[in-house]
């Protein structure tokens, strides 16, 4: 056999492979790595579908979580498994975009190393103040913290997360300063803000919304298309002035990149039927979620825009690496 020939029968092996695991798949349980602590919204997201998806592709679904580098450490996790869709991850804007955007020496490219699979939810995002914060609105917490520069401070899942990143952006279209406190994960940090250890946090909906619910959180403006039915007296970022900051958050699905196509496919609808269900849609959107499940190419799409936002902040603000 010449050397060509052997390069042509691997290639042709490698291909019946890959089409003998997309024919079969899945003939075991599935992973989906959620790459930050329980408790934060990504979390919520991801435990809302798993048993549905699992449903629908006939294997449990597991979920594990993988802490660390502002979402980084799972993230790598799902970079370098192998390329048969049994470890898949959830993408959020911290993974993909906000801290890539930072991180130069993160490991990984958010465009090239993984294989979009489709998004799940956007999610609005909300300053929330603990109630020991002396403001109960925009306008006099604007007033607040204008007059005391440093005086505040503010938790975040991780530098380079979503919350820290939104809060910059924050901070300079509205001229002010407070402090970034990072957490390794949105859960802790928003632990700490209820406790009254730090003030202030710019989270998302799901996770803060039952401590706004139970008036242990107040929340103060949202970035959401328009007023929510959950908080119809909160104004949204576009209402007061700063629409930049007016950015949901996405939770979706991703896998390592080369993933094949007929295993993205299979995800992508078994996602399309788990959120037709009345109970999987409600949970979901009972957090303030909307569901999106706009399949793999509307979704790399979606990252390559949020990426390419967040890098403009990074080289506005000239924010670097705590």
């Amino acid at each position: 056999m010449t050397f060509v020939s052997k390069l042509i029968a691997i290639a042709c092996g490698s291909f019946i492979s890959f089409g003998a695991i997309a024919q079969t798949y899945p003939t075991k349980p599935i992973r989906i790595i959620v790459p930050f602590a329980p408790g934060g919204s990504t979390d919520i997201i991801a435990r809302s579908m798993a048993d549905p998806l699992g449903k629908q592709l006939g294997q449990p679904v597991i979920v594990e979580n993988k802490a660390g580098g502002g979402g980084s450490v799972g993230a790598l996790e799902v970079m370098r498994a192998p390329k048969d869709g049994y470890t898949l991850g959830i993408a959020t804007v911290s993974t993909t975009a906000s801290n890539p955007a930072i991180n130069a020496k993160i490991g990984y490219d958010p465009i090239k190393d993984f294989t979009a699979i489709t998004n799940i939810a956007a999610t609005p995002n909300v300053i929330v103040v603990n109630p020991s914060f002396p403001a109960r609105d925009f306008k006099t917490f604007m007033e607040v913290i204008k007059k005391n520069p440093g005086k505040y401070s503010y938790a975040s899942s991780g530098t380079g997360g979503i919350g820290h990143m939104q809060t910059e952006l924050f901070k300079s279209l509205s001229g002010t300063f407070i402090v970034h406190i990072p957490y390794r994960g949105a859960g802790p940090g928003l632990v700490d803000v209820v406790a009254g250890q730090v003030p202030i946090m710019f989270d998302n909906l799901p996770s803060a919304l039952p401590f706004i619910k139970d008036g242990r959180l107040i929340p103060i403006v949202i970035a959401a298309p328009k007023r929510l039915a959950q908080l119809p007296n909160v104004p949204t970022f576009a209402e007061v002035g700063l629409a930049p900051a007016n950015r949901m958050a996405y939770y979706g699905l991703l896998g390592p990149a080369g993933l094949p196509k007929e295993v993205v496919d299979k995800i992508y609808a078994a996602a399309q039927k788990a959120v037709l269900d009345p109970a999987v849609r409600k949970r979901i959107e009972d957090t303030g979620s909307i569901i999106n499940v706009n399949g793999p190419e509307a979704f790399s799409k979606e990252i390559a825009a949020e990426y390419a936002t967040y890098k403009g902040v990074v080289a506005k603000q000239k924010l670097e690496l705590e």
